[in-house]
């Protein structure tokens, strides 16, 4: 449904609106926060120079080509640039209107368009998932991935898959069918019914952290469901330019929580939460589902977020570790959640909490960024494991589980990866944080 006239080189689909572009005056306050200007410093990949480029093509002078879609693509989207902003830019809502015009307008190579359909057409399917886990667990299992960088095969794939097959994680086959029960009950009086979702890489990749997610929200007095047939949120489309796919997703994914009937729609995974907090905008021109996603979108909470609103009922154990914990940027920038999971952390008896350098600098993750722009993933990777590593924490806590595969690829050291979720899991059951993921 078109709302708006077309507005210089965009199309008449929500362009970019001129009083968004208005409101940025230049003062460069943004740049210190942005990754890509942080490691190449060029002006038209910062988000005053990503403004730039838009404002000229809103007024025509520029049109929509390849220089102006390679500038955005190399955005991570990460929106450091929108808490740090004095003037109040709302650079993501630009992005967000821009990238679907570009996906309309500016025509990928081939290797481009071939590297997005087989992500498209594996992430966002749960089963497909499992499939090419599994294949990478054999992969490992079998000894052929040693031989393959024995031979030097990997360093003659094209980088993308490169980045791909470095970000396979060692993942026990059973981890890969964990899925928690349908419901779990609340211990003692019920507070609330919470549904939660699985996600699509968080369920295969990361099911101990949904179980945990489940275990903790029940000794905290929730009643659990988690809603049959739910599929991906559109999170990764979202932030892809592909509106109208992500508009699909959010609807079906609406129809399916709406049959749980609960109070609250919980996320563990920093990313989906941030996207489905905003399917209030992305269907706000559908008329069948205006309302109804408005009231998904107020419902949902990231657990920590949750559990920080809670008055804590549960006992709390010693967990004896020095924590090192990540911002993911789609919970600390997108959805403004800093202080709530350090809150919950630092609830727990006998850890340390100790923040990391250029905490709000990206990790490189940022959705599909870290297979699309490898190069600049890379650089950001390789920054923030070496500023985990100057930490010397005993174990790493992050909320996103592509922040997750992002720093478990760069961390030269053993230590540790977990969601907050799983430590304060460990702590109500009073097991080693070892135990608790088995």
């Amino acid at each position: 449904m078109v709302l708006n006239t077309g507005s210089g080189s965009f199309d008449a689909h929500h362009p970019p609106r001129r009083e968004l572009l208005d409101e940025c005056v230049h003062c460069g306050f943004c740049l210190p926060t942005c990754p890509t200007y942080a490691v190449d410093g060029e002006e038209m990949d910062s988000p005053r120079g990503r403004i730039y480029l838009i404002d000229l093509a809103q007024r025509g002078e520029i049109p929509l080509d390849r220089t102006i879609a390679g500038h955005l693509d190399s955005c991570l989207g990460c929106l450091a640039c929108v808490p740090a902003c004095p003037s109040g830019v709302k650079y993501d809502l630009l992005l967000e209107a821009t990238r679907p015009q570009l996906e309309r307008h500016v025509p990928r190579t081939r290797r481009e368009r071939l590297v997005r359909r087989a992500i498209f057409a594996v992430f966002p399917y749960p089963a497909r998932m499992r499939a090419a886990a599994l294949l990478g667990v054999l992969y490992r299992r079998l000894g052929l991935r040693a031989l393959a960088h024995r031979l030097g095969l990997v360093d003659r794939l094209p980088a993308e898959l490169r980045a791909a097959e470095d970000l396979l994680p060692p993942v026990p086959v059973r981890s890969l069918f964990r899925r928690p029960p349908p419901v779990v009950p609340a211990a003692g009086e019920r507070r609330l019914r919470v549904a939660l979702l699985e996600g699509c890489a968080q369920r295969v990749l990361f099911g101990d952290v949904n179980a945990a997610t489940a275990r903790v929200l029940a000794a905290e007095g929730c009643e659990v469901v988690v809603p049959p047939g739910q599929q991906c949120c559109g999170a990764l489309n979202l932030h892809a330019g592909l509106e109208d796919d992500a508009a699909a997703l959010a609807r079906r994914l609406i129809d399916t929580f709406e049959t749980a009937r609960a109070d609250v729609v919980v996320v563990n995974v920093a990313g989906c939460g941030s996207s489905m907090k905003e399917y209030d905008r992305l269907l706000a021109d559908d008329p069948a589902y205006a309302e109804r996603a408005a009231r998904f979108a107020a419902s949902v909470r990231d657990v920590t977020e949750l559990l920080a609103e809670l008055e804590p009922r549960a006992p709390r154990h010693p967990v004896r570790a020095k924590v090192a914990y990540h911002d993911a940027c789609h919970l600390a920038n997108a959805q403004r959640i800093r202080r709530q999971p350090r809150d919950l952390l630092r609830a727990v008896p006998g850890v340390e909490l100790t923040d990391i350098a250029e905490a709000e600098i990206c990790c490189g993750s940022a959705g599909i960024y870290n297979l699309v722009q490898p190069r600049m993933a890379e650089e950001l990777g390789r920054r923030k494991a070496a500023n985990i590593e100057a930490a010397e924490p005993d174990v790493v806590a992050t909320a996103n589980a592509g922040c997750l595969l992002q720093v478990r690829r760069f961390l030269g050291t053993d230590v540790p990866l977990v969601h907050p979720i799983e430590i304060l899991d460990a702590s109500i059951r009073g097991v080693a944080l070892e135990r608790a993921r088995r």
